[in-house]
């Protein structure tokens, strides 16, 4: 499995930002894709999950209502929809892959992106 994230930038306070994250050799009936993002000095947090057993999962309050993950089987690709963006969402983006369902914990995945990076200014 290779990862591979796109679509981070620099965008103003209240605005909106797609992420990709393209899966290669990922069968999506066996594999959970999540988001995770990590600001500077602060530890890598799980953001959301999504996988076929368990649909969508939103692990943090603070992107509820804001964030969407969504998947394109056909184009091996997840997406992040994020809306409403805030400063304190500054932080560099990853995808990672898992062989079990969806966990909030990164030491469940094994495959991981390279990250973009998404700079919100105030």
């Amino acid at each position: 499995v290779q990862l591979v994230e796109s679509g981070g930038g620099l965008v103003h306070a209240g605005g909106s930002l797609r992420l990709s994250c393209v899966a290669s050799r990922l069968s999506w009936d066996y594999y959970a894709v999540a988001w995770f993002r990590q600001a500077p000095g602060k530890e890598r947090e799980g953001l959301s999950c999504i996988s076929r057993k368990d649909g969508s999962i939103y692990f943090r309050d603070s992107v509820k209502g804001r964030f969407t993950i969504s998947r394109d089987t056909v184009k091996n690709t997840v997406y992040l929809q994020m809306d409403n963006l805030r400063p304190e969402d500054s932080a560099v983006y990853y995808c990672a892959s898992s062989w079990n369902n969806c966990q909030s914990e990164e030491l469940w995945y094994d495959t991981w992106g390279q990250g973009t990076q998404v700079t919100v200014s105030s």
